[in-house]
């Protein structure tokens, strides 16, 4: 089943040949009309970046709990700083119910945020809420803003194949994925299992994502990442040498008036006997647009047919009301937004 999911390599738009970036364009735009997922390669990205990250954020888990304590998630509604075990059940966001996700995460927003009134008004809370930073390893922020930096260019370079394969102008996007966009960049955790799973539980329970779309650093290791095809089974993401899984979120589903696709996912456990070999650590960015945007439907996207299925709603309302859903108080069996 894995084969259903295919590769596409972004050279061709990233070289800027014309021609060739629309074939690509409509390449990803199959894949994100069918599947709502797709292994990205020829990003242009030197893996070194997400390795070195791998490394700082690995050391960064194994410090004991009361120094990741430290910089705690101040409060539900931010995806900032450390998220112990116990705080994420991401099945919630479908109105399930289920053992927290058997994870633990750190999690930044944009950081140096300029002192202007979008950034700093009432309306940027929590999109803007400061970032957390742990004293060590030393070079985690470093580590995590030079990856944050090349996401932003890959995140664009998608959002324009994307528009195009919609039949729209590459830049349709361009304005809401600016320096103003509201993405956040989370390190997922998942710790080998020993044995202390509860019935029922996941490392991260089936959900769709909330946002535009995720661009997801997968960790090669048993219990990893699985995706809902059409079928109702579910395959693993493949695990390809130097690439990113795509996947569409809720956002531009709507936009595109369920053109293109946010499917479910989750992330398993591992199989009984992999121990410490089933140590897994994903690298997310979730893309999200800026929070003023609103979300109706795309020219292209409807017709006499097929007229738009959802309201016009901003993006903060959007997410504030998905999130609203299931987020606790920093106690046991809460809601974050985002895994993978």
């Amino acid at each position: 089943m894995a084969d259903r999911i295919p590769v596409i390599d972004l050279a061709p738009i990233i070289s800027g040949d014309p021609g060739a970036k629309i074939q690509v364009a409509m390449e990803l735009g199959s894949a994100a009309q069918t599947l709502g997922f797709a292994v990205v390669a020829g990003h242009g990205i030197d893996p070194i970046i997400g390795a070195e990250l791998r490394d700082a954020a690995l050391r960064f888990f194994d410090l004991p709990l009361e120094e990741k304590l430290v910089i705690r998630r101040p409060k539900n509604d931010q995806n900032r700083g450390y998220i112990p075990y116990g705080e994420e059940t991401l099945v919630r966001m479908a109105g399930g119910s289920s053992p927290p996700d058997y994870k633990e995460v750190f999690a930044i927003g944009p950081d140096n945020i300029p002192d202007e009134p979008y950034f700093t008004g009432p309306g940027s809370y929590p999109s803007f809420a400061p970032n957390l930073w742990p004293v060590a390893p030393i070079n985690l922020r470093s580590c995590m803003l030079a990856y944050w930096e090349k996401m932003e260019a890959l995140m664009r370079t998608i959002a324009e194949a994307l528009a195009i394969s919609l039949s729209l102008p590459g830049d349709t996007f361009a304005d809401i994925l600016d320096h103003t966009h509201t993405s956040q960049l989370r390190l997922l955790h998942y710790p080998a299992v020993r044995g202390d799973a509860e019935p029922g539980q996941l490392r991260a329970g089936a959900h769709t994502d909330v946002g535009m779309m995720t661009i997801l650093r997968n960790d090669p290791v048993p219990g990893g990442l699985q995706i809902k095809m059409r079928d109702g089974g579910w395959a693993d993401a493949p695990a390809v040498d130097d690439s990113y899984i795509l996947n569409i979120g809720d956002l531009l589903m709507r936009w595109s008036n369920d053109r293109l696709v946010s499917t479910s996912h989750r992330v398993v456990l591992p199989p009984a006997g992999a121990d410490e070999l089933s140590r897994r650590l994903s690298i997310g960015f979730f893309v999200g647009p800026r929070y003023n945007a609103m979300v109706e439907c795309l020219p292209t996207c409807s017709n006499p047919d097929n007229p738009p299925r959802y309201a016009p709603i901003s993006v903060h309302d959007y997410r504030t009301s998905r999130f609203a859903a299931g987020a606790g108080d920093n106690e046991p069996y809460g809601l974050a937004e985002n895994g993978g």
